[in-house]
């Protein structure tokens, strides 16, 4: 039984890791959910309060940086409320239609095509916003990757 509650933990923390590039998986839900296999398979004493209070701050935080990261990286390229919605459903849609490259692709088409449609702007602007719309997502990425890095690292230390 420890050996499959162990797979579990590492196939959860996996798929968590894995949902940094692939927004549709809710990558830190994952990370918090190996935790309470944890405490099913085994024990939850093992695991402080503080744990659970520093792992929840971690998930707020997570879920607030995942939008701010993209709204400040399409803002602070000139985009609008449009290019942050169109890079948002191209992120989503991206890997789906061109799998792999459509992370980077999708969010960058969405952000062009959304300003060009919604806000008539100029081919030269709304390039601008699909850049910040793929700064703005490898930011969020490297950052949620850290972040996610230090919640398993503390996890591991505790156990």
């Amino acid at each position: 039984m420890e050996v499959i509650g162990w797979i579990l933990i590492v196939l959860f923390f996996i798929i968590g890791f894995v949902g940094l590039v692939y927004p549709i998986i809710p990558a830190v839900l994952f990370i918090f959910g190996g935790f309470v296999i944890y405490g099913l398979f085994f024990d939850f004493s093992d695991l402080p309060w503080w744990f659970w209070l520093i792992q929840t701050l971690f998930v707020i935080l997570l879920f607030g940086a995942d939008a701010l990261a993209n709204a400040f990286g399409v803002k602070k390229f000139g985009g609008s409320k449009a290019g942050l919605w169109g890079s948002t459903i191209g992120l989503i849609i991206g890997p789906f239609v061109i799998p792999i490259a459509g992370i980077l692709v999708g969010p960058f088409l969405g952000a062009i095509i959304a300003e060009l449609i919604f806000n008539r702007s100029t081919l030269k602007q709304s390039i601008r916003s699909g850049i910040g719309s793929v700064v703005g997502f490898i930011t969020s990425v490297f950052t949620k990757g850290i972040i996610q890095i230090v919640m398993v690292a503390l996890f591991f230390f505790l156990v």
